[in-house]
């Protein structure tokens, strides 16, 4: 994957984890955050004058109960593309989320939750396909 490595954390599935990254060009964000019970990565648009945020898009990566010990700990990577307006979360090598700030896409292999009905409003199934455009 070509872009900027901006996070990079090893986790242990079901503790608290919150990994913010911001992009440097732009007003936007993303947050992986393990709840204890669940992981998901969120799209995040930043109000730098009032310090606001607001949450674009948000996706489901895993459930804790549903993990094998062969999948944990988990590594997880944040990483920017050149542009500055896309962001993937690689855990354990493998790409699971991506969101793409300039055409308004949340995609993840789980393709959970539904598209919402402000932002992302296409298919959400990540695909190398996506993955070969934005980072190949």
């Amino acid at each position: 994957m070509k872009g900027y490595l901006l996070a990079e954390k090893k986790i242990t599935p079901g503790e608290d984890t919150f990994i913010e990254s911001v992009s440097s060009e732009n007003n936007y964000a993303v947050v992986f955050e393990d709840d204890t019970s669940t992981g998901y990565f969120y799209a995040l648009e930043l109000t730098p004058e009032t310090g606001g945020q607001r949450i674009l898009d948000a996706v489901h990566i895993y459930n804790v109960e549903e993990l094998t010990e062969e999948e944990k700990p988990l590594n997880i990577k944040v990483i920017w593309s050149r542009d500055w307006l896309k962001c993937a979360l690689v855990v354990n090598a493998q790409c699971h989320a991506l969101f793409d700030f300039e055409k308004q896409g949340g995609y993840c292999i789980n393709e959970f939750p539904p598209p919402n009905s402000f932002w992302t409003k296409s298919d959400r199934k990540l695909t190398n396909a996506i993955i070969a455009e934005i980072f190949g």
